[in-house]
């Protein structure tokens, strides 16, 4: 270990290794537990997606400690996990199965881009409004979905129109008037009479209380104490083992399904398109998660060289590349480097030790799987919140006195958590970005491959 990873030449040891891999796994545990209650919600196994979440995560880490000999740790995406179960499941209409599938197909986009260094070309072409607005508008997004779960709000999706046309056959148009006349309430608080609420709200309270008093593993420390309350109130079963000795992957193991990508209609160009902006999101949000986190923590570790790059960048990408592969067949969502993973190098991990450790540590979570299932959605809802409270701040990093930079970056804010889609805030984004420049007689400033990713969000939204 002192001579693959370098540990003397880095100015550290091998324990204080440990323990910056120990701080990390703290802080971001709470994804074993969260991301399998987000993606059960599209009919997959709980358990079986947990073991698949712990093991994808276990090799997202050691790839990234082998190859880049970074402390950077993965796991499969809060925001990504969203979009897996929220917009391209329950709203889009495509099976788990297909889903995974079409996470696969991303997956192998992801390792031919990262090997020939598109990746680097289309981070280049995204806009700065879009870049910058991406983090806070999945944030906005993860926090509506857990306030919905908890029971906090309740989201009436869709429009009053969908109401009407719902209920075309009345006799008279009685109920139709009524409702066009009131106002829609898409967003409203709920039933406060629920006691789960004030579970969210307690275990939200926990987090941000020990976040602001700077304890490690607040987001864990948080669920547990819902976890127990909601014991003591007999809200949730113990189960009858907590230990998962045959790590039984078999409900979502090769479950991909690549017939329910085109669904019932068959290979057609509408298809085609649809299944090409749902990858398209996929890659720009793990694209710019992953590289905003590299250098983000990178700056905070030091491993940036004198120009402000990243050494080895490519070998980091191509894990959570692999990562992401592998993690689909195991049956999860993409794999994404973690900002938690400042954590760790602000408790002085400074090489892949770091990260190999966390691995291992995701991976001693396969035996506890069944665990997991004590934890209630009150819990869940709170960690939600609470991790997009943490990402809203990525707002202080867009510069507001260009208009060309704050109208995408609303757009991308607001119609996120508004339209229920990560993939239509992208889309939108850029979309208003190219408009801007047209308007300015600046559209040779346009990157090609900005006004072509905006040219194929416009063919989806007005054509089809």
């Amino acid at each position: 270990m002192q001579n693959f990873f370098r540990l003397a030449e880095n100015s550290t040891t091998l324990g204080r290794e440990v323990v910056a891999g120990l701080t990390t796994f703290s802080t971001m545990a709470y994804i074993v537990i969260v991301s399998p209650s987000l993606l059960s919600q599209t009919g997959m196994d709980f358990q079986a997606v947990t073991i698949a979440t712990c093991i994808a995560a276990a090799i997202g880490c050691m790839l990234t400690g082998f190859l880049s000999n970074y402390p950077f740790a993965q796991a499969p995406g809060i925001g990504l996990s969203a979009f897996f179960v929220y917009g391209v499941v329950l709203q889009g209409g495509y099976t788990w199965q297909g889903a995974l599938a079409i996470v696969f197909i991303s997956g192998l986009i992801f390792i031919a881009l990262t090997a020939t260094g598109a990746r680097a070309a289309i981070l280049d072409a995204i806009p700065p409004g879009v870049r910058q607005a991406i983090p806070a508008g999945i944030g906005l997004f993860i926090a509506l979905i857990g306030l919905n779960n908890a029971g906090v709000i309740d989201v009436n999706q869709g429009p009053v129109l969908d109401i009407v046309v719902a209920n075309a056959d009345a006799e008279t148009g009685e109920l139709i008037g009524q409702i066009l006349n009131a106002p829609p309430q898409i967003l409203q608080f709920g039933d406060f009479s629920n006691p789960a609420i004030y579970l969210t709200l307690i275990g939200l309270a926990v987090m941000l209380g020990l976040t602001v008093w700077r304890v490690g593993g607040a987001i864990l420390i948080g669920i547990a104490v819902v976890t127990i309350l909601s014991l003591m109130m007999g809200t949730t079963s113990v189960p009858e083992s907590f230990s998962s000795p045959s790590f039984d992957l078999s409900a979502t193991f090769l479950q991909l399904d690549f017939g329910a990508i085109w669904g019932d209609g068959g290979f057609g160009l509408g298809a085609l398109l649809d299944v090409f902006f749902i990858i398209l999101a996929f890659t720009m949000v793990d694209l710019l998660d992953t590289v905003g986190t590299l250098y983000g923590t990178a700056d905070k570790g030091g491993f940036l060289d004198k120009d402000g790059k990243l050494p080895r960048i490519n070998k980091a990408l191509m894990a959570d590349a692999v990562a992401t592969t592998v993690g689909s067949l195991l049956g999860t969502s993409t794999t994404t480097t973690y900002i938690e993973s400042g954590s760790g190098i602000a408790a002085g991990g400074k090489t892949g030790l770091t990260a190999v450790v966390v691995g291992l540590l995701f991976l001693s979570c396969v035996f506890l799987a069944p665990l997991v299932s004590l934890i209630p959605v009150s819990a869940t809802s709170a960690a939600l919140v609470m991790v997009g409270i943490l990402m809203i701040g990525s707002v202080s990093k867009i510069d507001f006195t260009e208009m060309e930079v704050t109208v995408p970056a609303f757009m991308v804010i607001a119609l996120m958590p508004f339209s229920y889609s990560i993939a239509n805030g992208i889309g939108v984004g850029i979309i208003s970005y190219v408009l801007i420049k047209l308007v300015k007689g600046e559209v040779k400033l346009v990157h090609p491959v900005t006004g072509a990713i905006a040219a194929l969000f416009f063919v989806r939204y007005i054509i089809l």
